[in-house]
């Protein structure tokens, strides 16, 4: 009995030494890691997360059509997944990740005194537009209710599976700034959130003209230059306005440094870059999305009950900053899933803020999951169709449509099969677009690398029937999925096509010369 509580005495005593080397060691390194360079990079248990919870992370991101997922921890890196055909190296598209971005520099630039009062009108920032549907509600439309999406604005851009109608009028408009300056009021200001990417864009243009330099120009010299991001790119308006809502690409290990600021106060490297308030606010929101506990605040969503904040993009672009276990991870992906599910994963890997014991089962099961992830999974493929050599090398052209589809062509029977797709102009005055590249039959991805401004596309294809061929259309950079069927019948071909985004068409086409 002595020598049981002999023995229980002995272990106690360890596990008090281990404790408390744990916490010199943390002690003696309180400074924050700056990656401004380079992230550095630790083993999860070294930062006190179990591997083995992390490898289930990366389960979690295949089933859920990621293309990456980034985990760092007291400043170093314990997770850096892709998955292929994604892979290290690539821009995403971070779309509304965008937002928070933009409500970053207006930070940066309220604090440096460029922008003015947050709550100064808005159209007094172009006092020479003469904006339709003006009333006193739209007068007292300030630039916090820009940020706050609470500007009152009619604008129809729901959160759900619904058309983003009023963007998408944008998109059409010879001047985006002067279509939402166009917009009529729904409600007063401040009277409740509506999701509004056109007010992000009139941010932007804002903080082009009160800085003096383009939104862009601005980004790079006052909040890029300092975290260290060099290679971003950031699709324009018309006029040439960096698009405040959307159209910014990031690598993640950047995107994860936008989180690292908002961590650390708004501070890099000493220096105060963005307003100590600013991330106060994004950690304290008052605005209610009326979507279910979340609140919105400066282009960040918050859920408060579980210390969460996030900048979200379409298609779950992420960067969830949790203060509560000192940690940010990024995402990019191509599919909506909940919140709650990708947070809790996290939040329960961090099983200390203290080194944990080495755990050599789990790092290996996690670095197994990485290198899989990274490995294309081939899908399975049928018997080549008699009907291959038939309309190989033939040009299906279609009548005009709202895709913009002008034609495609397969080559299914050359030693490296191929397709041509020719595109309506992007723009009034554009040249059609032609997109041609490889296509795999074998159930694996070929990569068709950028040309010019068009996209990295990864296309796939096989039969499904004597007569229907479909194939499969990944740009790994937007995270745009599209699946096309083309049901052949003599000179005629019906094509199907439905993409991740919600679009769905059906169009038919005939050989042309």
């Amino acid at each position: 009995m002595e020598r049981t509580r002999i023995s229980r005495f002995a272990g106690t005593i360890a596990t008090l030494v281990l404790i408390a080397s744990m916490g010199a060691a943390l002690a003696a390194d309180p400074a924050p890691v700056w990656p401004t360079a380079d992230w550095a990079e630790s083993t999860p248990e070294a930062q006190g997360m179990a591997p083995a919870a992390l490898a289930d992370l990366v389960d979690f991101g295949a089933t859920h059509a990621m293309d990456s997922v980034l985990v760092e921890r007291h400043g170093k890196v314990v997770l850096d997944a892709q998955y292929a055909p994604f892979k290290p190296g690539m821009k995403h598209i971070v779309n509304s990740v965008t937002k928070a971005v933009v409500g970053t520099l207006v930070g940066i630039a309220h604090q440096q005194g460029q922008i003015g009062a947050l709550d100064s009108p808005v159209l007094d920032s172009f006092p020479e537009r003469r904006a339709a549907n003006v009333d006193p509600r739209k007068k007292a439309m300030t630039l916090q209710h820009l940020l706050d999406s609470d500007s009152g604005l009619s604008w129809q851009e729901p959160l759900t599976d619904e058309a983003p109608e009023s963007m998408l009028q944008m998109e059409r408009s010879p001047d985006w700034v002067g279509f939402v300056f166009d917009r009529p009021m729904a409600q007063a200001p401040g009277a409740g959130f509506n999701y509004n990417s056109g007010a992000w864009h009139v941010l932007s243009a804002i903080l082009s003209r009160r800085t003096g330099v383009d939104t862009l120009s601005f980004a790079r010299k006052e909040l890029f230059a300092p975290l260290g991001i060099t290679d971003v790119a950031w699709r324009r308006d018309p006029q040439g306005i960096p698009i405040g809502g959307y159209g910014l690409f990031m690598h993640p290990r950047d995107m994860a440094k936008i989180g690292y600021l908002y961590l650390h106060g708004g501070q890099w490297e000493g220096r105060q870059l963005l307003p100590a308030e600013w991330p106060q606010q994004v950690f304290h929101p008052q605005v209610d999305m009326h979507l279910g506990s979340l609140r919105y605040a400066n282009g960040w969503w918050a859920i408060p009950e579980k210390h969460a904040y996030m900048a979200v993009g379409f298609l779950r672009q992420l960067i969830v900053v949790l203060p509560d276990i000192d940690t940010v991870a990024v995402v990019t992906g191509r599919r909506h899933y909940p919140f709650e599910q990708l947070i809790d994963r996290i939040t329960e890997a961090a099983k200390s803020p203290a080194p944990l014991p080495a755990d050599a089962l789990g790092s290996a099961r996690l670095a197994e999951r990485v290198a899989a992830a990274a490995v294309e999974t081939r899908s399975a493929v049928a018997p080549a169709s008699a009907m291959a050599a038939a309309i190989s090398g033939k040009t299906f052209r279609f009548a005009e449509n709202r895709i913009g589809l002008r034609s495609m062509r397969l080559d299914l029977t050359a030693a490296e099969p191929s397709y041509e797709t020719t595109l309506a102009a992007a723009t009034p005055n554009g040249a059609v677009r032609r997109l041609q590249g490889p296509i795999g039959l074998d159930g694996l991805f070929r990569v068709r690398e950028a040309q010019g401004m068009e996209p990295v596309l990864a296309v796939k294809g096989s039969w499904v029937s004597d007569n229907s061929f479909q194939v499969i259309s990944r740009s790994l950079l937007e995270g745009i999925v599209v699946t096309y069927v083309l049901t052949f019948n003599g000179s005629q071909v019906d094509l199907t096509l439905e993409d991740n985004r919600g679009v769905r068409a059906r169009l038919r086409g005939a050989v042309g010369e």
